[in-house]
């Protein structure tokens, strides 16, 4: 198939889901990744051409099983958009996180990235111009968080913020990894956006947290790699 296809997991809500639509929009075929079959093909059902495609990324064997179809239906990825992630109220500073929901988010925020990644690599190499991006967080980043002036460094926690930041890192192995292909891999801060990952606390838009998303996701052939950014530009490590 000639087509572009693209892949956004935690695509039925929130900001997936409008990188989702964007992705549309600019004609890729876009495959909705999410655990719950009902909210997913419910969400894959407003974006023209979109299609849920069964994704948990707690549960490894679902990334090869998607892969698997993805392979048998179109033959190759163009766009991966590891956007799901979550946030446990029980994280918090180092010493007082409760330790089974810094497990549980990296099991998510990281992990699950790296399975869907791992997975998906083999056909995102049969593209020829193939697009990772990890929805990151400028609270993953060492520099910012170790910066007094940073508005947002009250909020580190090191569940959520230790995640983010192990994500960076794959952002940047994968980058190495595909170094030699036409590939790029970056991580993208969709900023503080109003979502239920913050109980729709942000003050920023969906529409405004996925722009770098879906433009880190087209990127023309003299674009960067292995770079963070927002919509400001790049972001330190």
């Amino acid at each position: 198939m000639n087509s572009k296809i693209a892949l956004v997991t935690g695509a039925n809500k929130g900001i997936g889901f409008e990188v989702a639509r964007q992705l549309s929009g600019k004609g890729f075929t876009v495959l909705l990744g999410a655990r719950d079959q009902q909210r997913g093909e419910e969400a894959a059902a407003k974006i023209p051409g979109a299609t849920f495609i069964a994704l948990d990324l707690n549960e490894p064997e679902t990334a090869l099983a998607a892969a698997k179809e993805i392979d048998q239906k179109y033959g190759h990825l163009d766009v991966l958009v590891n956007n799901a992630g979550i946030v446990d109220f029980s994280d918090g500073l180092p010493g007082v996180a409760n330790l089974d929901a810094v497990r549980k988010t990296f099991d998510t925020n990281f992990f699950g990235a790296l399975y869907v990644s791992q997975a998906m690599l083999p056909l995102l190499r049969k593209s020829p111009a193939a697009r990772i991006v990890n929805v990151s967080s400028t609270l993953g980043s060492i520099a910012k968080q170790n910066n007094p002036a940073n508005p947002y460094a009250a909020f580190a926690s090191i569940g959520y913020s230790g995640s983010k930041a192990a994500l960076n890192m794959l952002t940047v192995n994968l980058a190495q990894e595909l170094r030699e292909t036409p590939a790029k891999v970056n991580s993208a801060c969709p900023g503080y956006v109003a979502t239920d990952i913050n109980r729709h606390s942000g003050p920023r838009t969906v529409e405004q947290g996925a722009a770098i998303i879906v433009h880190l996701a087209t990127l023309e052939a003299d674009g960067p790699t292995g770079g963070f950014f927002d919509d400001g530009g790049s972001i330190p490590w």
